[in-house]
Order: C-alpha cells, then sequence, then structure tokens
C-alpha cells in the first residue's frame, strides 16, 4: 500500500525511447530515510528509470510524485528545486573549473552555501578545492557529484551506478556515506555491486526488460536478489 508520506510515487510509468518501449507500468515507492535499490542487468532499462523521474526523459504515461507533489512533466532544474536530485552515471563535473568553482555553482543552484555537510562526508574535497576537476580521478569525481547534490539538502536522491569502476576502499566509504546521508534523506540506488545492495538497502526491485520482476526486502535481498538479477 502507498502512504501519502513517501517521498517518492512512480504510477504505472511508461517510457519510450524512439519507437521502442523502454519501461512497462513501473510502480514504485520510497519511504523517508528509506535507501533502495533497482538492479538488473544492462539494458534493462535502470538508467531510463532515474531519468524519467528526473525530467530527462518524457513518459509515455503513469505519474510521479515527489512530497505529494506532481513531477511529471516538470523540467530537470525543477524537480531538483523541489527536493529531488539526480546523481548520473557517467561522473561529469565541469572539467575546466576547479572543486571549488563546482561546488559555487551547486550553491548558486541551490541557495546552499553551507558546505560544512559535504566536508564532513568527503573530507578528501577540503584539500582539492583548487584543483581543477578534470584532474580528479574517478573516485574523487563521484565524491564531488554526490557533494553538488546535497547542496540545498534534498529529501530524495537518485544515485546511478556510484561505485562503477571505484577501488574498493571507496566503495567502502560511501557504503558509510549513503547510510548517513538516509538519516536526512530517501535514497534510490541504482547498483550492480550485490554486496553493496544488500548491505545498505531496505528493499530492493528487480528490473528486466523494462518491466520490474520482483520486490525483495528484508531476508529476501540476501537470498534472492542474485536469482532476479540474472
Amino acid at each position: 500500500m502507498l502512504e501519502r508520506s513517501d517521498h517518492l510515487v512512480v504510477k504505472d510509468l511508461n517510457v519510450s525511447r524512439g519507437e521502442a518501449r523502454v519501461l512497462f507500468d513501473i510502480n514504485l515507492h520510497l519511504a523517508p530515510n528509506e535507501i533502495i535499490a533497482c538492479v538488473g542487468r544492462n539494458g534493462a532499462g535502470k538508467s531510463t528509470l532515474l531519468k524519467s523521474i528526473c525530467g530527462f526523459l518524457p513518459a509515455d504515461s503513469g505519474t510521479v510524485e515527489g512530497h505529494g507533489q506532481p513531477l511529471s512533466g516538470l523540467r530537470p532544474y525543477e524537480v531538483a528545486r523541489l527536493g529531488v536530485k539526480y546523481v548520473p552515471q557517467d561522473k561529469r563535473v565541469f572539467s575546466d573549473l576547479t572543486v571549488r568553482e563546482n561546488l559555487e555553482l551547486g550553491s548558486y543552484a541551490s541557495g546552499d552555501y553551507d558546505w560544512d555537510p559535504v566536508i564532513s562526508f568527503f573530507p578528501k574535497l577540503k584539500i582539492l578545492m583548487d584543483r581543477k576537476a578534470g584532474h580528479l580521478s574517478g573516485g574523487e569525481r563521484q565524491m564531488l557529484m554526490i557533494g553538488r547534490a546535497i547542496l540545498g539538502k534534498p529529501k530524495v536522491l537518485l544515485i546511478d551506478e556510484p561505485t562503477e569502476g571505484l577501488a574498493p576502499i571507496i566503495v567502502i566509504h560511501l557504503k558509510h556515506v549513503f547510510k548517513e546521508l538516509s538519516k536526512t534523506a530517501a535514497i534510490l540506488i541504482v547498483e550492480q555491486n550485490l554486496p553493496l545492495v544488500c548491505a545498505i538497502s531496505q528493499r530492493v526491485y528487480a528490473l528486466k526488460e523494462g518491466r520490474f520482476v520482483a520486490e525483495l526486502q528484508g531476508d529476501q535481498i540476501r537470498t534472492d536478489v542474485c536469482e532476479h538479477y540474472l
């Protein structure tokens, strides 16, 4: 049963890319302080789902609500202003700008100039402030992207493949960060690192060929996630 208190509700969402239907009748809800994951093979439609929620891709039908407000049809920056932030898979930053300037742009967009939470989660950014973002490692870029996203104190974070290509020590740090962030925000994470998914998620949606084939929770996550992922 969907509750009005849910931070994010997706109902009967259908999305196409060109002539091809990518998502079919997607229903999803995300409660306050909850971490949920979406897993599936490459091409299942996971990134399309996040982009549709955030307004980067139009839906054929269905609705998306954040904090009880309709998000369907809004532009990405309007969705962000309503407290739903998206961290894309490509680790794209403003390469010619410094870390400081990247954060300043995030502050300008959100109106939030308090960087203390960013530095508390990612202390390394403090010593990288004057380094151009194009010279950062993959892990450092991911820190910067998540740091920018939490400016404005969003209620929902949508994070696409955050650990892809990262060293194990960075993955361990991100696991801790996600758990801490969930104290103030709900998180939907698309991830192929199944041990991480099992460690942090309260629920897991398994996506196959554009359809949810399972919703796992509790002990089901550890015992069944690999079966539904493959």
